[in-house]
């Protein structure tokens, strides 16, 4: 599966902006996605993940309550919601996908990744 992330850009502390991570492929509900960031200097870290139907969430402790991941499996994409958005979620964003049920928050876990999408929040 191929993915592609989108959605990046500037926004101010306390706004919003919407992620999309669009899949190639027939079989993309048949894969755990995962959205992780890495800022300048900082390891990758996890920032949530969604089951294959979409009915299983987690979320880092850090975006929980701001952040929600969905998913449209007839049109293919996952989408992160990000809202109250402050300055320390200025980072690259990522998707990424895995075959299988676990619904992993581990970046090894995940076989396929999209490009990233800059996500700068100014105070």
């Amino acid at each position: 599966v191929q993915l592609q992330a989108s959605g990046g850009g500037l926004v101010q502390a306390g706004g919003s902006l919407r992620l999309s991570c669009a899949a190639s492929g027939r079989t993309f509900s048949s894969y755990v996605v995962g959205w992780f960031r890495q800022a300048p200097g900082k390891e990758r870290e996890f920032v949530t993940s969604i089951s294959r139907s979409g009915g299983s969430t987690y979320y880092a402790d850090s975006v929980k309550g701001r952040f929600t991941i969905a998913r449209d499996n007839v049109k293919n994409t996952v989408y992160l919601q990000m809202s109250s958005l402050e300055p320390e979620d200025t980072a690259v964003y990522y998707c990424a996908a895995r075959s299988g049920e676990y619904i992993s928050r581990s970046a090894y876990d995940y076989d396929y990744w999209g490009q990233g999408t800059l996500v700068t929040v100014s105070s």
